[in-house]
């Protein structure tokens, strides 16, 4: 008999070791196709079957998909990794699996297009422009008024490109930074210009047309938008909560995405809420160990067993609070030591310590995701005492950038 398998596009370094054990909690045996094996630790693991293969080619992935079908039962193929779930989507429909809408996820990944349908179904957004150099970035700033956000219109996942500007000078030299980071051979990249909307930032967890919960997130300083803190649920009125939850359900039918699951980003301003941004899928890691801790939900887990057919189940089995705070260096240098990361995991009510980095790690703060030393995550009943556990954690360790 055949084992049956889970094949596994690219991934990621934060939900892509959660996918990993999902799929073998459910008896499946989990294979990575991906790029570059070693781009992730996770990947080389002994017991993880890793085939390298170029992702961006759909022809070079169907032709090991099929190869793997001879050899396994196939029960499905997903991602955790954004930039794959178009190619996911087809390569579902190609051998008849359940999957996402390439069409709709792509349309969705390119932001410019994604805020054009929103803005169509009246959906409130920033304003907006786009742009392909300098000089329309400058002129597109100018009549939306600063400060503004200027990022990529598509490959922004983690805050990457994506920067706070407050004047002609900071524009111009972030506008050279995404030219040069994201131009390719064959176009310049277009440059998504923003309304910087005031308010507190929230994102919703979406699995189908199912809200599963609402939660808060915090940045470091401006001009970036480096993680700080997140916690779940977030702390809102009746009232917030249904706009809130209904906004989100307009952009799913806005942008046609039913299936699997979305995570869409909001602030909460003095008119309700404003959509930042929807994501055609779950959020990174810790918001889906968060959803687990506060109410039982594994989102990967379910978000396996929709690829696989199985029946899901999203009903919630407790209603505790659970909390984020990041790691984050404070300068360029070489991480020379890490310590208390054993005393802080000890403390009850701690859930994880996640350390990305290790001693003797070169640090270059790109003012994103890939800034991040690591994690801290708690749990309790009540709010106000998990946040008091995650800060005694925190205090506790230390590190030194030399």
């Amino acid at each position: 008999m055949k084992r049956r398998a889970l094949i596994l596009i690219g991934g990621t370094r934060t939900n892509g070791p959660l996918y990993v054990q999902a799929a073998r909690n459910l008896g499946l045996n989990p294979i990575t196709m991906a790029d570059d094996p070693r781009r992730h630790d996770y990947h080389a693991a002994e017991d993880n079957e890793v085939i390298c293969v170029d992702t961006s080619n759909l022809d070079a992935l169907i032709c090991e998909c099929a190869r793997l079908f001879a050899a396994y039962d196939i029960a499905g193929i997903t991602s955790s990794e954004e930039a794959a779930y178009a190619t996911v989507g087809r390569l579902c429909r190609h051998f008849n699996l359940p999957g996402p809408n390439a069409d709709s996820v792509e349309r969705c990944c390119d932001k410019f297009t994604q805020r054009q349908l929103l803005a169509q179904a009246d959906i409130p957004i920033p304003a907006y422009g786009l742009a392909t150099n300098a000089y329309e970035v400058v002129s597109s700033a100018a009549e939306i008024g600063f400060p503004v956000i200027v990022k990529p219109a598509t490959d922004t996942g983690g805050s990457e490109g994506v920067r706070l500007c407050a004047s002609r000078d900071e524009l111009i030299q972030h506008t050279a930074y995404i030219l040069s980071r994201w131009n390719t051979r064959q176009s310049s990249p277009k440059i998504l210009v923003e309304e910087f909307v005031k308010g507190s930032h929230y994102w919703v967890e979406m699995m189908g047309d199912d809200v599963i919960g609402i939660a808060s997130l915090e940045f470091g300083p401006s001009p970036h938008f480096v993680y700080n803190t997140c916690a779940y649920p977030a702390v809102l009125t009746n009232e917030q909560d249904e706009r809130i939850s209904d906004v989100s359900l307009r952009c799913l039918q806005a942008l046609d995405l039913h299936w699997g699951p979305t995570n869409v980003e909001l602030r909460w301003t003095e008119q309700g809420p404003v959509v930042i941004e929807v994501n055609p899928r779950m959020s990174g890691s810790p918001g889906v160990e968060l959803v687990e801790l506060a109410c039982g939900i594994n989102l990967i887990r379910e978000h396996i067993k929709l690829v696989i057919g199985d029946e899901g189940d999203l009903r919630g089995s407790r209603s505790d609070s659970a909390a984020a705070q990041f790691l984050v260096p404070e300068r360029d240098g070489v991480l020379d030591w890490i310590e208390g990361v054993s005393r802080a995991a000890a403390i009850p009510g701690v859930a994880k310590v996640k350390l990305y980095l290790q001693p003797n790690t070169t640090i270059k703060r790109r003012g994103d995701h890939r800034d991040l030393i690591g994690y801290v995550t708690a749990s309790s009943p009540d709010l106000a005492r998990t946040e008091a556990i995650l800060q005694r954690a925190v205090d506790l360790i230390e590190w030194s950038v030399a």
